[in-house]
């Protein structure tokens, strides 16, 4: 249990500090790559919580196929023209505003749950039948979101083939 305790706390520890360099990073290739880390940290918490399924699904799809769609893009964006755009130092107090918001979100999140940081009751055995579990709440109660984020995603290749149609 121990040892759980601390494999959680290092997989959270790695997602929170790639995520924070991956947006902080001037050069884009270094923010994929600690997203990748992100993600692969994030993973880890999966496979500590015995869900097998996410956390092969995680590495599969989003590690595997997800990121490699996203270094294509990157590579096929002219970075010279954006690097020389500094469109998003005139933002400050648009970011401000936001990173104010969603630290009042943070804090009355933690706030009105207070009493359930450190719940006494035990958690119950998750069960073997984990990836039925999934399928039956992917495709019976989140059907329709399911279906949107798919067509999102629809959207977003035929996006990328016309990006990279218009360059060749």
């Amino acid at each position: 249990m121990v040892l759980n305790s601390i494999l959680f706390y290092f997989f959270s520890a790695l997602a929170v500090v790639s995520a924070i360099l991956m947006v902080t990073r001037r050069n884009v290739v270094h923010g994929a790559v600690y997203l990748i880390t992100t993600l692969l940290a994030t993973a880890g918490v999966f496979l500590l919580l015995q869900a097998e399924f996410l956390f092969i699904v995680q590495v599969i799809l989003y590690v595997g196929g997800i990121m490699v769609l996203f270094i294509f893009v990157i590579m096929l964006v002219n970075l010279d023209v954006s690097l020389l755009q500094y469109q998003f130092n005139r933002q400050r107090f648009v970011a401000a505003v936001l990173a104010l918001a969603l630290g009042a979100q943070i804090f009355l999140a933690i706030k009105m749950g207070q009493n359930s940081l450190f719940p006494t009751a035990r958690v119950p055995d998750i069960s073997p039948k984990n990836t039925e579990a999934v399928a039956d709440a992917l495709f019976g109660r989140f059907m329709l979101p399911f279906e949107i984020a798919s067509i999102l995603l629809l959207v977003a290749m035929i996006g990328a083939v016309v990006m990279a149609k218009r360059r060749v």
